[in-house]
């Protein structure tokens, strides 16, 4: 099964930027209600993506309001449509606000965000609640809450455990958050890379232009291509014998490492 590379938030109170949000070439679209939304606009939005949905050209996703805010319940009201692939949650620390979202929107996927001390807590018992499809991290949010001002180092571990805790909950690989960088493709790339190293699966977008980049650092290289497939012919020639590639030698987690190359260029 394929998962999206690139998630990209539109406002929700810009619905004349739905369609083209769904033009931009991200695999995913997420309807922002929450952070990208005033509280005095927080209806108008609503009322624009109910409106929009049943014309919308492709499913999407929708982040609702946190569970704690007198917008959630009428956020997940109007998540109960087929044009709405999947909820994404924000400051997600605990299953039963998961459940909540499943009760209003059974056929809807969920997305938590782990932005907080209290969600990276509860890291397990997210992985493995019902519906969820993929953890995703919401890194400034969780810089803030925790009082990191750093963002490699300072941010490893808790990055490295949510690709471990999404591995042992069956899940996908998990999402990376936002560089707020918007015109240095090669940055943007560059970060999308080092997330995918780290084992991400995927990165959120502010805007269209971080989609290229994004996609591109979650694609095989050709360099990358070219060794899967040298690696998988000399495995074949072998027919279960020793064989060597580059000067090193082949064995099974290579060669199914090689497969996985080739899977994510499709």
């Amino acid at each position: 099964m394929s998962h999206p590379s690139s998630y990209l938030f539109v406002p929700g109170n810009r619905p004349e930027r739905f369609d083209k949000a769904l033009s931009a070439g991200a695999d995913a679209v997420i309807v922002d209600l929450e952070d990208a939304v005033p509280p005095d606009a927080k209806e108008a939005a609503r009322r624009a993506l109910q409106g929009w949905l049943p014309h919308a050209s492709s499913q999407v996703i929708v982040r609702v309001n946190a569970a704690d805010t007198p917008w959630f319940a009428d956020d997940l009201a109007a998540c109960v449509s087929p044009n709405v692939a999947a909820i994404m949650l924000p400051k997600a620390d605990n299953p039963s606000d998961l459940a909540a979202c499943t009760r209003a929107a059974p056929n809807a996927r969920l997305l938590p965000l782990v932005e907080t001390a209290a969600g990276f807590d509860a890291l397990r018992s997210l992985t493995g609640a019902p519906g969820v499809e993929r953890i995703v991290f919401g890194s400034i949010d969780f810089q803030l809450d925790l009082g990191i001002s750093g963002e490699d180092e300072a941010l490893l571990f808790f990055r490295s455990q949510l690709v471990l805790a999404s591995r042992l909950g069956g899940l996908a690989a998990p999402v990376d958050g936002v560089t707020t960088e918007i015109h240095d493709a090669a940055f943007v790339q560059a970060e999308a890379a080092k997330a995918r190293r780290l084992g991400f699966g995927a990165k959120l977008c502010i805007h269209p232009l971080q989609v290229a980049p994004v996609n591109a650092a979650f694609r095989p290289t050709p360099q990358e291509l070219d060794w899967a497939r040298r690696v998988l012919a000399a495995s074949d020639q072998a027919k279960g014998a020793a064989a060597v590639v580059d000067g090193k030698m082949i064995d099974r987690p290579v060669v199914l490492r090689a497969h996985a190359i080739l899977a994510r260029d499709k």
